[in-house]
């Protein structure tokens, strides 16, 4: 009796089977989108306005402008000639939705009065702007001072508005009282220092002196 009391007290455990690791689903790979896509298959428009100065020169070096917002961009884009306004739209084959605005942005710096072969940066490069400001933002003036201004800004044959933007890497337009400067943020800013000071009287050998100093710097820090 004792032995089979000895063996109902060491029973054996039921060892329990040790569960299998969780079979996760294979990672999915999702095709990327594209653009019509992305809008829910909705068609998204730009419009430029032409203004009346800039339509003769528009029709000269239209196909300059089709051609690569058309071809490379994959940018429907056409002249609506009642209502004056350059039409972008994006298409099945445009790769990025972003390129809907680069060329919306490159046909209106060409308005603003930028070459074609400047303002086509735009396209190719991320960090571009065009930023404009007027004479009198930076101060009032009038008449003859007004015009003198204007001139200090140009110097002779151009000598001045080619200095600063070869020297910051950028392109100025003077369009009457209107200034527009397209380039990068940094280089925007030091050729609008330059243009305010030019603006306000400085004589421009004081002018290139500082921006010598200034693009040396910076020249220094990349």
């Amino acid at each position: 009796m004792q032995a089979d009391e000895g063996t109902t007290s060491m029973e054996v455990e039921n060892v329990l089977p040790e569960p299998k690791p969780a079979a996760f689903p294979s990672k999915p790979s999702f095709k990327p989108l594209k653009a019509h896509e992305i809008s829910e298959g909705k068609v998204q428009f730009r419009k430029v306005s032409v203004p009346p100065h800039r339509y003769t020169p528009l029709k000269k070096v239209w196909m300059e402008i089709y051609t690569p917002i058309y071809e490379q961009m994959k940018i429907d884009i056409r002249m609506n000639l009642k209502a004056r306004k350059v039409e972008l739209k994006t298409r099945q084959e445009t790769p990025d939705i972003s390129n809907l605005q680069k060329c919306a942005d490159f046909v209106h710096a060409f308005m603003l009065g930028f070459d074609v072969v400047d303002a086509i940066a735009l396209l190719r490069m991320d960090e571009l702007y065009v930023e404009s400001f007027e004479i009198k933002d930076v101060k009032t003036l009038r008449g003859e001072h007004l015009s003198r201004a204007i001139g200090r800004l140009s110097g002779k044959a151009g000598k001045t508005k080619f200095a600063i933007e070869n020297s910051t890497k950028t392109r100025i337009v003077i369009a009457d009282t209107k200034i527009h400067i397209l380039g990068s943020f940094a280089n925007i800013k030091i050729a609008r220092d330059s243009l305010c000071s030019l603006i306000l009287g400085s004589p421009a050998g004081k002018v290139y002196s500082k921006l010598r100093a200034v693009t040396a710097r910076l020249a220094e820090r990349f």
